[in-house]
């Protein structure tokens, strides 16, 4: 008989044998296994817009593309992400029925978990909202200037909580972001008297009562203050109106109708300073659409629009969209579209753990994230955007931050506020080629 404590060479040979057959075969059969299962479900982001237009197709191409990269990474707590998209033909006019039908059937049929809403309007936005809100989906808006889209997470928050602001300064932030850049103009020129024209509806309303106040306040003499019908393309009665009036600085609020007001202002050579927000400004083919004549005008934009290094992320954004698609991100909402699906959304999962829609409120609630326009991405307590100070002499630069820009020869979209970052930079601000205030302020400072 063998000793049952001691094992013979050849015992020892087939014992190792089994062993290491019995490893191969059942370490074969593992991989096979886990082959067999099927991966992580895709966490599903929706995006609800006029997907036909420029931007809402913009919107979702920075979507697209901010998923690609992530996934790229290895996904979000190791699940990819998918984008689904609904045309809600929202600008194209398609009433709030096909509106709210797209929402529904993005959350209810497409299985989207987050939705990005590029609605434009009150009635729009509060549509989704209250869709959303129905249905505890976590909804990022990127466009809407209306104060009462975030005051709707202040007053009711356990209904409201799932939307967040990720674009468009509030009418508060857009008003003060006027007055800054007029306070910048005034720097550089001396002029103080000032006219207003604004497109007529409920967040215009408020920036208007702002401005006439602030204004008034700051020490300039508002010498002209009207809105106008957005279906107004025919701006030759106003500009009469503010050259009688004797204004220096025409600060409007143009939508709609920004080429021939632009036009309009070059071709009688009128003695104003143009600064204000131009729908189209932005788009470097503004350049050509206006025929040059754009030149000398002032707006408001985000600093990647000049290809200026903002953050760390904003340049590789702006170059990977246009390997990509082709053409350049320049509406601040597409951006917007990107950081949220690139940054925001990601940062807040994996924070949180989990996809579970509280646990992901409450993330995002705390977010502090680097992205294509901000150094230091935050909500408010209303789940607003937080910008930086926007005064000339302050240097508060983390959050999101708004430039004022002056379209100047060869097609130039030139940073020529806040002051310090236009001096940084190395350009200057620029008067009209005509002769105007400006030319009588030259010769005195001749003289």
């Amino acid at each position: 008989m063998l000793d049952s404590r001691a094992l013979t060479k050849v015992q020892s040979t087939v014992l190792i044998v089994t062993v290491l057959l019995a490893a191969t075969v059942g370490g074969g059969a593992y991989t096979l296994w886990k082959a067999a299962q099927p991966a992580p479900e895709a966490i599903r982001i929706g995006v609800c817009a006029d997907i036909d237009n420029h931007v809402g197709g913009g919107i979702w191409q920075a979507a697209t593309l901010a998923a690609e990269q992530i996934n790229a990474q290895g996904g979000v707590l190791g699940r990819n992400l998918t984008i689904v998209a609904e045309d809600d033909d929202d600008e194209s006019g398609g009433g709030l029925e096909v509106l709210s039908r797209a929402m529904t059937r993005l959350i209810s049929v497409d299985n989207a978990t987050y939705v990005i809403s590029g609605a434009i309007g009150a009635t729009p936005i509060f549509t989704h909202q209250d869709i959303c809100a129905e249905l505890k989906t976590i909804m990022f808006g990127v466009k809407g200037a209306n104060l009462e889209f975030t005051q709707r997470v202040l007053d009711d928050y356990d209904r409201y909580k799932y939307y967040f602001h990720v674009w468009e300064r509030n009418s508060t932030v857009f008003a003060a972001t006027f007055l800054e850049n007029i306070l910048t103009v005034r720097n550089y020129t001396g002029f103080n008297k000032v006219a207003l024209l604004f497109v007529d509806g409920t967040a215009t309303k408020q920036m208007m009562a702002y401005l006439n106040s602030t204004l008034s306040a700051s020490g300039f003499e508002i010498v002209y203050s009207k809105l106008y019908s957005a279906r107004v393309t025919d701006f030759t009665s106003y500009f009469a109106a503010v050259e009688e009036s004797g204004a220096e600085i025409f600060a409007p609020l143009i939508m709609g109708g920004c080429v021939p007001f632009v036009k309009e202002w070059y071709d009688r050579q009128s003695p104003l300073i143009l600064c204000g927000s131009f729908g189209d400004a932005e788009d470097p083919g503004f350049w050509e659409l206006t025929e040059g004549k754009c030149e000398g005008v002032c707006f408001m934009g985000i600093p990647m629009i000049a290809g200026y290094p903002w953050t760390s992320k904003t340049l590789p954004m702006w170059d990977a969209y246009f390997e990509r698609w082709g053409s350049l991100p320049v509406e601040s909402n597409v951006v917007a579209a990107y950081d949220c699906v690139r940054f925001i959304l990601p940062d807040a999962i994996r924070r949180a753990g989990t996809t579970e829609t509280e646990a992901v409120i409450k993330a995002l609630e705390s977010t502090n994230v680097e992205t294509s326009m901000a150094r230091h991405f935050v909500f408010t307590t209303s789940h607003d955007i937080l910008f930086s100070t926007l005064a000339p002499q302050e240097h508060d630069e983390d959050h999101v931050m708004i430039c004022m820009f002056q379209w100047q020869a060869n097609a130039t979209q030139a940073i020529v506020g806040p002051e310090h970052l236009m001096q940084e930079i190395g350009n200057s601000y620029q008067y009209p080629s005509w002769e105007g205030p400006w030319s009588k302020q030259s010769l005195t400072e001749t003289d």
